[in-house]
């Protein structure tokens, strides 16, 4: 770009305003003065100089029920999101993640300034479910920022213009985490077990999830005192896993701190996970874990029937095999969990052949490959350039 240019971001929920926050920084490290970012998004992009009109926590929704639940509170802040662009003029807009309220949000930017070029970055997993979603986005938007080599072939198809750039998650490193200041932080010794326990990044996963987690956590801390708990809590949802901890039986170190966590993902024994983001990020630090996962009965039923994939972890699917233990819905209960943590725990070879099998799908889902976020700003300039 040769004249100064104003992005708008828009992130509705952790992971995206990481997304976000990656792309802004090599923008802004391109071009200088002659980029401004305007948008919604959380502390990352905030870092960034995106200055969210509000709390991004409140678009942090997933289910059927919650949804409906949660309408008129996303109508609203659609509201606020396109009187944002209506009021900064931005030159592209680019909707990270979150479907629900980006494709609304797509529709309503469209109709206010059908000029404006759209962009969408990360695609809905219409491999795994809802191929249909493939045409509603080609409709929707001029431009695709794929993280999954599997999306091409479905939007190619719908028409859409697609770009894989890799998956951000992917191209996280730990060299600089230090399990040493890790355990120094929250008393452990060299020897001692340490159990990260991730429960989630939105509230209803708090809501649903962490009530098997901390009967996991109960049963494995009773059987080995030792044992060593360590919360790493997503921002998004910081206050309320620190209000359920406080009510534990026994200590429990909650990580707020982003240096911290890293270190905290190389100094566990086992984690148990959330499933998410958080999942590949445990692996590519070498971290065997167990993955639960809960959400609404109609929900669940629904995305049952028309998911494919045997698997919802994605170096499972990648590795066409249960790397690690998925307990899902009915299956994700507390004497479950901590039998398959406990055999983790008490097996050191168990947890480097499932450490090694996750690397080597991590291999296989493109674990290496340059910075995405740069992969990312090439493709936006490049789609910019050409529609002058």
């Amino acid at each position: 770009m040769t004249r100064p240019l104003k992005v708008m971001l828009v992130a509705a929920e952790a992971s995206g305003d990481a997304l976000g926050a990656g792309l802004a920084k090599v923008l802004r490290a391109r071009l200088g003065a002659d980029v401004t970012f305007v948008g919604i998004g959380g502390a990352k992009m905030a870092e960034q100089g995106v200055e969210s009109p509000f709390d991004i926590a409140q678009l942090s929704i997933l289910g059927i029920l919650e949804g409906l639940k949660a309408y008129p509170t996303v109508k609203a802040r659609l509201k606020d999101s396109v009187a944002l662009a209506a009021r900064e003029k931005p030159d592209v807009a680019v909707l990270i993640d979150s479907w629900g309220f980006n494709i609304r949000l797509a529709h309503a930017l469209r109709k206010l300034d059908p000029s404006l070029p759209l962009v969408k970055y990360v695609a809905p997993q219409v491999w795994a479910y809802r191929e249909g979603r493939a045409r509603s986005l080609a409709k929707s938007v001029d431009l695709l920022l794929s993280i999954q080599p599997m999306d091409k072939p479905y939007f190619d198809k719908a028409g859409l213009v697609s770009v894989f750039v890799g998956n951000s998650a992917l191209a996280k490193r730990f060299d600089h985490a230090d399990a040493a200041r890790l355990r120094a932080e929250v008393g452990a010794s060299a020897t001692d077990p340490v159990l990260l326990v991730l429960p989630g990044s939105r509230p209803s996963e708090i809501e649903r999830v962490m009530p098997a987690f901390e009967d996991a956590v109960r049963r494995l801390k009773a059987d080995r005192p030792d044992l060593v708990v360590v919360v790493p809590a997503a921002y998004t949802v910081a206050e309320a896993v620190k209000a359920r901890v406080a009510g534990w039986p026994f200590r429990a170190h909650v990580i707020e701190d982003e240096r911290l966590k890293d270190d905290a993902f190389v100094a566990g024994d086992v984690a148990l996970a959330c499933s998410g983001t958080v999942t590949t990020e445990l692996a590519l630090a070498g971290r065997p874990m167990v993955v639960g996962y809960k959400t609404g009965a109609v929900t669940y039923a629904l995305v049952k029937r028309l998911m494919k994939p045997k698997w919802i972890t994605l170096f499972n699917i990648a590795a066409g095999k249960a790397i690690a233990q998925e307990l899902i819905q009915d299956a994700c209960e507390g004497e479950a969990l901590a039998r398959e943590v406990g055999w983790l725990l008490d097996d050191p070879a168990l947890r480097a052949r499932q450490a090694a099998e996750q690397f080597a799908a991590l291999d296989k889902m493109g674990r290496g490959m340059p910075d995405p976020s740069e992969a990312a700003a090439d493709a936006l300039l490049d789609f910019l350039d050409r529609r002058g």
